[in-house]
């Protein structure tokens, strides 16, 4: 379960980015929008779950090189790393074509629904992720320049979006660089952007950043693959979407790199019957999972993750950072190993 600094977070950045996004509904219906169908569809995503983890990354890296407990000074940099998530989880979830986000429908999803269209919601989608995006910089700016730390935190946030963005042309493309698109794709915007743009506020020099990405990168690695683990093998009421849905999109992935390496070519015939198969039903999938199981393949998977959090945890050691951010970044890396989707 979160601790009290994760919760105390997570309940200032939902109450930040919901007023937020009211004034941005305010300001849509102003132009003429009266329904603000854009902001609504963002407010519903955003608020619909997640466990604020960035936001807390960049709160104890900051207390981390400071030492001290101040909620205030990353406040609005945190609820900007969100309504970033928002926007690359509306456009992911329309190029993967998924249907269920967070126990609900997809931002494209939902749209066409509402407007009787798919090509419409679909547009609408791609618009509402775009002015996500436009927020995360708004209020990025707001708080880097309320900190005094405006240029060298707009050029982290830049490195990060961007680094996103060419992640996921090579997870598109079914790259075999697995893990190298899992650092570009996830650990850059969930792990070591947030580290390193919360120690950018708190005044870090470029010594210190590059000890905290010592824990930063395995951890953003590691994030990805527990992400892939339950993408195959999660509990669909824990995860919000199928097991093995991963497989029936045919991602190529960690658990399929260990399965490619690993597996009898009889094994991967089983994995042929449904992997990128729209088709294949739930028994089938059963099947395919059970297999990688049996074969050890989630078990090797497993075990290299455990060895990544091993490196992030020796990372911690270093004696120029302070308490209670060291606390709280061990804290973080436990609520990633066990985390939910």
């Amino acid at each position: 379960m979160p601790g009290a600094f994760i919760k105390s977070i997570r309940s200032r950045i939902d109450a930040r980015l919901s007023s937020y996004l009211a004034e941005k509904r305010e300001f849509a219906a102003r132009m003429g929008d009266s329904r603000a169908t854009l902001v609504d569809a963002i407010t519903e995503l955003t608020m619909r779950g997640g466990k604020r983890l960035r936001p807390a990354v960049v709160y104890a890296a900051h207390s981390a090189v400071t030492g001290r407990d101040d909620i205030d000074a990353v406040i609005d940099v945190g609820a900007s790393l969100e309504l970033l998530q928002t926007y690359l989880l509306i456009h992911d979830d329309w190029m993967d074509e998924d249907s269920e986000r967070r126990g609900g429908p997809t931002v494209h999803v939902a749209l066409a629904r509402e407007v009787g269209n798919a090509h419409l919601g679909n547009s609408l989608a791609i618009l509402a992720g775009d002015l996500a995006s436009t927020y995360a910089w708004d209020l990025l700016v707001q708080g880097a320049r309320a900190a005094g730390r405006l240029d060298e935190t707009i050029d982290a946030f830049r490195q990060m979006q961007e680094e996103v963005v060419l992640g996921q042309e090579l997870d598109i493309r079914a790259s075999l660089a697995v893990e190298r698109m899992q650092d570009l794709k996830t650990g850059s915007y969930t792990v070591r952007g947030p580290l390193q743009i919360g120690a950018l506020l708190g005044g870090a020099d470029s010594d210190l950043i590059a000890s905290l990405m010592k824990f930063g990168q395995p951890l953003g690695v590691a994030f990805q693959l527990r992400d892939d683990l339950l993408g195959t093998f999660g509990d669909p009421k824990a995860t919000g979407k199928g097991r093995g849905g991963d497989l029936r999109k045919g991602r190529q992935n960690a658990i399929m790199l260990e399965a490619h390496r690993s597996l009898s070519r009889s094994q991967r015939s089983v994995l042929d019957r449904v992997f990128g198969r729209a088709d294949a039903t739930t028994d089938e999938l059963e099947v395919a999972t059970q297999m990688l199981i049996d074969s050890g393949v989630q078990a090797r998977v497993e075990a290299r993750l455990a060895t990544l959090f091993h490196e992030a945890e020796l990372a911690l050691a270093d004696p120029r950072l302070k308490e209670p951010g060291t606390s709280r970044l061990r804290e973080l890396s436990v609520l990633i190993a066990q985390r939910d989707r």
